[in-house]
């Protein structure tokens, strides 16, 4: 049976175990598990959920677009979107990686359960902030900065909740707990 923690991996945090002498924070710090690994990554400002695993093709399933798990972000940015702009992230944007796959997204209220960020996200009286959720079926390099940017509202703070059926419910920043294999059918269990 393979090992599956999800882990919440803090702001400023590095998604790997090594920091390759830069001094940075690593999933060391939290996970001290041998032979698991994530299943796709974070970056270094980003934080929620992160799925690790000795199952290589489990991390395969969930990492590789081609399988299209989806991952539930909940993201602030700086404005407040227009329905224009929320139609776009939904149809799919044009990046300089080419179009990205449609994407559920829609408003919401800052998440109850979320957490205080350390630093806080910067605070300007004069732009008012919001909250969207997208769910994306592929995982580029800052995929929803990039797409928020590229609408006209740039990503302030990016918390991932879920990865399929998978979320964060419970844990704190820098904690895990074990998870049950995905299910056979349904979102997080196997093809769509």
């Amino acid at each position: 049976m393979p090992r599956i923690i999800l882990l919440n991996k803090p702001y400023d945090m590095l998604c790997q175990f090594t920091d390759e002498g830069s001094g940075a924070r690593t999933l060391a710090e939290c996970v001290d598990v041998p032979g698991v690994y994530p299943a796709g990554r974070l970056d270094r400002d980003s934080e929620g959920l992160v799925v690790l695993t000795d199952d290589g093709g489990l991390i395969a399933r969930i990492s590789q677009p081609r399988h299209k798990w989806p991952k539930t972000y909940c993201v602030q940015v700086e404005g407040e979107p227009t329905a224009a702009a929320l139609d776009a992230l939904r149809a799919g944007v044009t990046l300089k990686d080419g179009p990205t796959l449609p994407a559920g997204v829609r408003r919401i209220e800052e998440p109850g359960w979320l957490w205080p960020r350390t630093p806080p996200v910067r605070f300007r009286q004069s732009i008012p902030t919001s909250w969207i959720e997208i769910v994306l079926r592929e995982g580029r390099n800052r995929q929803v900065r990039r797409m928020t940017a590229a609408v006209g509202f740039p990503t302030l703070r990016l918390v991932r909740w879920a990865v399929g059926d998978w979320t964060l419910e419970g844990l704190e920043p820098g904690k895990w707990r074990e998870a049950a294999p995905p299910r056979r059918s349904g979102r997080a269990g196997g093809e769509p």
